[in-house]
């Protein structure tokens, strides 16, 4: 997936640096910022945004859930760090203006039509 838009964008929208940055945001501030973009309507309906939201939520949730019930060991905590590090990394590559595919995420993310 990790096509480079060019200025034409998604479905010839336009992706605007306040795009990028939102996406950037997602990814290293999941998943509160992924469900703050949802319910914000002017930003949910942006075509590169709602590519990268989803996926950065469900990237989130799976990160919260691996601090919540595994976090009082010391390896599922360096995980999780290490989750949160490939998401600064996701964003990043979002950032540039390129769609990134999270194994198994990206395709789930698909199949439910969120994305």
């Amino acid at each position: 997936m990790s096509d480079q838009y060019g200025s034409s964008g998604m479905g010839g929208s336009e992706i605007t640096s306040d795009d990028k940055l939102w996406v950037l945001l997602s990814y290293v501030f999941s998943p509160l910022v992924p469900v703050i973009l949802l319910v914000w309507e002017e930003k949910k309906n942006r075509p590169f945004i709602r590519a990268h939201n989803a996926q950065a939520l469900v990237w989130g949730l799976i990160s919260v859930v691996i601090s919540v019930f595994l976090g009082w060991l010391i390896i599922p905590a360096c995980i999780s760090f290490g989750m949160w590090v490939a998401a600064v990394y996701w964003g990043i590559k979002g950032y540039g203006g390129e769609l990134v595919e999270i194994p198994v995420v990206t395709d789930f993310v698909k199949n439910q039509g969120w994305a």
